[in-house]
């Protein structure tokens, strides 16, 4: 059965990562920023910052919606989010690219739905008969 949705969510767990490129701020921002782009996103802004002693939090904020990484590296693990919209990007490119560039030796993944139309229609106060960036899968 075909669902048209707006966006999909990647959940990920990365495990025994290397732990000094999940305790480097710059270079998970850089990886971060260039998963979206592998993903064919829009990258329009990234914001991250470095807690004390270890562990790096930020986003990117892409045109089709968002990835988000909390990361500690005192047990090699870092959690990914990977939320996009529309047909023309692809968010497990995004997580095929960090899972090589944070080294995780095992991932567990869970991709959402997100955008549900049907659910969007049978909710929603108004009436749409015509909703536009949906993907079938």
């Amino acid at each position: 059965m075909k669902m048209e949705q707006l966006g999909r969510h990647i959940l990920a767990e990365f495990y025994n990562c290397d732990s000094d490129i999940l305790n480097d701020h710059k270079l998970i921002e850089k990886y971060m920023v260039e998963a979206a782009e592998a993903a064919n996103a829009t990258v329009v802004t990234s914001n991250f910052h470095m807690f004390n002693p270890w562990g790096v939090s930020g986003v990117v904020v892409i045109q089709e919606s968002h990835l988000t990484i909390h990361t500690w590296p005192e047990y090699g693990y870092a959690s990914i989010d990977v939320f996009t919209c529309g047909g023309e990007v692809n968010p497990w490119a995004s997580f095929e690219y960090l899972k090589e560039k944070l080294k995780a030796e095992v991932t567990d993944t869970e991709e959402l739905p997100r955008g549900i139309v049907s659910r969007i229609r049978k909710h929603s106060k108004n009436k749409y008969t015509d909703i536009k960036y949906k993907i079938s899968v």
